[in-house]
């Protein structure tokens, strides 16, 4: 599989598990979408660094675009593959909506006496 098509898989699978499976419905929130944007900028940042300077460097046939790694263009964004802007979106959306889905169930612990 792509990493072009795992990041498609995991956008899905977050989308579903934040609306459907969970019902935690981030994606319908302002606080989500402003937090998101708050991730996504430092995203940008430590993947650009790493793409950027070829520290981290992916397979042409893997990803959308060719080994080319501009600042912007033929599928990157601030060096960036978009994959990883896809990926990191599902990672976050799925580890937000298990927080929240978790935080109502787990005991509540008494603080010291």
């Amino acid at each position: 599989m792509s990493y072009t098509a795992a990041a498609v898989v995991g956008i899905g699978v977050a989308v579903v598990l934040d609306l459907w499976v969970l019902r935690t419905r981030l994606l319908a929130t302002r606080q989500w979408w402003v937090a998101y944007g708050i991730v996504v900028a430092f995203q940008l940042l430590t993947n650009g660094w790493l793409t950027g300077r070829l520290i981290v460097t992916y397979d042409p046939d893997a990803i959308i675009g060719s080994g080319t790694v501009p600042f912007l263009g033929d599928g990157r964004i601030a060096y960036a593959p978009v994959e990883d802007l896809g990926f990191g979106f599902a990672l976050v959306l799925a580890t937000c909506a298990l927080w929240v889905w978790w935080g109502p169930r787990l005991p509540r612990r008494e603080g010291p006496r």
